[in-house]
């Protein structure tokens, strides 16, 4: 039953791919709600279509079929600038290989991600990065830190621009386990001290077991969903 409440709402959402002369679908007729202030861990095996959602449900792409309801308005029709905007002012990223720009500073790849979303605070950028343990780092380029302080970097970009929701795709993926567990516990702590939703995917069963719910897919469609 779709709860017209929840922040996130999915209605029989499909996505199909051209392939040639036939279609790949990835998605069958997903429907999914997401509260305000909760924090979710997406479950599946290579090719479930674990990113292909996480990508919908950022504005990175538009699916092929259904309805996509963000914050009570639906967005699935909406134009790139539409979508841009949504992604500049609602959504922070955390990916898997951090995407961070090699040839500036820490500081300097957190104040870019403010140029979307209303304009370059030093200030508040800084502010970001202390909150992840990296104020004496903010000048040192990405190849001069660890696998977890560039994931803190990811983090604090998306963090600097105070986004109603965090999406993580395999956010200790290529972490060690030490470092991967601080940044779940980084993660929990921003999602319980701030109310973030936060939605994650993740192969690790250790990582999922911090959120509060667990979805399963496979092959394009939810096959389980649990409470933590």
């Amino acid at each position: 039953m779709a709860d017209k409440t929840a922040m996130i709402r999915l209605e029989n959402m499909t996505k199909i791919y051209p392939m040639g002369k036939r279609e790949l679908t990835v998605l069958k007729g997903i429907t999914l709600n997401i509260k305000r202030g909760e924090m979710v861990a997406i479950m599946g095996a290579s090719g479930s279509g674990k990113t292909t959602l996480l990508n919908l449900i950022g504005c990175l792409d538009r699916p092929t079929s259904g309805s996509y309801y963000f914050e009570g308005n639906e967005v699935s029709g909406l134009n790139s600038a539409q979508l841009a905007q949504i992604r500049g002012e609602k959504i922070g990223f955390i990916f898997q290989t951090f995407n961070l720009l090699s040839r500036i500073t820490a500081l300097a790849n957190v104040e870019l991600a403010m140029t979307y979303s209303g304009g370059v605070d030093h200030e508040r950028a800084r502010d970001a990065l202390a909150k992840v343990g990296l104020a004496d780092r903010i000048n040192h380029r990405p190849v001069e830190l660890s696998g977890g302080e560039q994931q803190r970097v990811a983090i604090a970009r998306a963090l600097v621009k105070n986004p109603s929701l965090f999406l993580a795709d395999e956010p200790t993926g290529q972490l060690d386990s030490h470092s991967g567990e601080e940044i779940i516990s980084m993660l929990t702590s921003m999602h319980s001290e701030r109310g973030i939703t936060l939605l994650l995917v993740t192969h690790d069963d250790n990582v999922a077991h911090h959120c509060q719910r667990i979805i399963h897919l496979k092959d394009g469609e939810i096959i389980a969903e649990e409470d933590v």
